[in-house]
């Protein structure tokens, strides 16, 4: 059998080559030329002396309204957490891209659902970075014996090919596909090209044999996913696994899910045995301190609500430009919520540090974390504690209004499930009934400065601004 040529085009003008240059000819531009496969020409719509009008055109487009519903069948992956992410286990057929930084514990988790799925159904596990032995060591490590887990160590992607279409498993799992390679190609692995031909090929394969295909993915320094972004495109789900690899606990979070909701949460917790699921997140992130500059508010990712305490330390700066520092918390949002503090409260915040931090080490990116930052950072400032039992939801607005906050009656049944008894909210929210259902004491408010008297009293604006 022929071999394909792999060819050179520059992704500035599409000129072809097939040498490598580090300047395009065309157009001038430097490392732009990138190898690909020569595509194959089908001798049969291209036969040499034939007229392309005379030759009828078979019709393959079907009418939308004739196609017949076919119900999705997921496939559970071993683990509720996960499952969840995926928006209800592995479709069949489907490609799933998981990144996370090295160490994270992309191998054990991928290798532990593996294990599980092994117990009903077949799974191929093709370890590209590491040897049989070493990924045996580990599974036994993981207590994965009784699973019958097939395992293949291989970096030739055609070997990986006939291995996949000779035991046609419902689940692959390749780790990673940057450690693949194309013999076709002859540039090295994890370049872009052999990135993305072999994505191609395996996704041509698991969409004609139904297999659903989970590729591991290295990220670069700055904490995206390496290679072509086109691999992105080309995926169906994208997951990233997160996590300070010094802490106990990991989150999983969907960015991209085409059978599934984005942005939704999955809670891990490393240990001896490898990662075991955290069915109560909220835990991780509540500190239980009763403390000056300590909020609590109730985060949603996706569907999950997670109830999280925001600390706050303001002290009398002694710089020309007073420090603002936010872990967890966009420092420009803190920035924003510190101006209106100032404007509509009269807070001489602009001669004090400021710190901010996230309990738990959660990244917050919604509005609706906006009050709970204001009260702690006036409760620090002031030197007082919340009301014990007490959340805090609110969008702030620039001229210290508070806006709604989407998902309302779910934070609040998360808040009431885990003790708490009081709620400050924006006014007109039309909950009083939920809340009340609840057994919450429902505090709605229409600006900043109500709502932080509401949850702080009224020795909040008793004493002496002048600083």
């Amino acid at each position: 059998m022929a071999r394909s040529v792999s060819i050179y085009v520059c992704q500035s003008c599409g000129a072809q080559t097939r040498q490598f240059f580090g300047r395009c000819n065309s157009c001038g531009s430097w490392n732009s030329l990138v190898e690909q496969s020569q595509p194959k020409v089908d001798g049969r719509r291209h036969r040499p002396g034939s007229d392309p009008a005379s030759t009828p055109v078979a019709r393959r487009s079907t009418a939308m309204a004739d196609l017949g519903e076919q119900p999705m069948q997921r496939l559970a992956s071993g683990y509720a957490e996960l499952d969840r992410v995926l928006g209800g286990g592995l479709v069949p057929g489907s490609l799933v891209l998981v990144g996370g930084d090295p160490g994270i514990g992309k191998s054990t988790l991928l290798l532990q659902s593996a294990t599980a799925m092994g117990r009903e159904r077949s799974v191929l596990y093709v370890s590209a970075e590491e040897s049989a032995q070493q990924v045996k060591l580990r599974w036994q490590r993981l207590q994965g014996c009784g699973a019958d887990l097939q395992l293949l160590a291989e970096t030739d992607l055609e070997l990986v090919l006939e291995e996949l279409e000779a035991l046609k498993p419902d689940v692959a799992i390749i780790d990673s596909i940057q450690a693949l390679h194309d013999a076709n190609l002859t540039s090295a692995p994890g370049s872009v090209a052999q990135v993305r031909e072999c994505a191609a090929s395996l996704q041509r394969l698991a969409k004609r044999q139904n297999t659903a295909l989970v590729l591991v993915g290295h990220v670069t320094k700055e904490g995206v996913l390496a290679g072509p972004k086109v691999l992105e495109h080309l995926v169906d789900a994208v997951l990233t696994f997160e996590g300070d690899r010094f802490a106990s606990h990991r989150l999983l979070r969907a960015v991209k899910n085409r059978y599934g909701a984005t942005h939704e949460l999955g809670v891990f917790e490393m240990r001896g045995q490898g990662l075991e699921e955290v069915g109560n997140p909220s835990e991780l992130f509540l500190s239980g301190d009763q403390a000056s500059g300590v909020a609590t508010i109730v985060a949603c990712e996706g569907t999950r609500p997670l109830v999280v305490d925001l600390q706050a330390l303001v002290s009398t700066t002694s710089y020309a430009s007073p420090r603002r520092t936010a872990t967890g918390i966009a420092v420009n949002r803190l920035h924003q919520i510190l101006a209106v503090l100032e404007k509509h409260m009269g807070l001489p915040l602009s001669r004090y540090d400021c710190y901010l931090a996230v309990a738990g080490g959660l990244d917050v990116e919604e509005p609706a974390a906006d009050l709970g930052v204001a009260a702690a950072v006036v409760a620090s400032y002031r030197d007082l504690t919340l009301p014990a039992g007490t959340v805090l939801l609110g969008e702030l607005g620039l001229g210290g209004q508070l806006r709604a906050v989407p998902q309302l009656e779910l934070r609040l049944q998360e808040a009431a499930r885990l003790g708490f008894r009081r709620a400050v909210v924006p006014q007109a929210s039309g909950i009083s009934s939920a809340a009340a259902a609840l057994g919450l004491e429902l505090l709605e408010a229409s600006r900043i400065t109500e709502a932080l008297v509401m949850a702080l009293g009224d020795g909040l604006v008793s004493r002496d601004e002048s600083g």
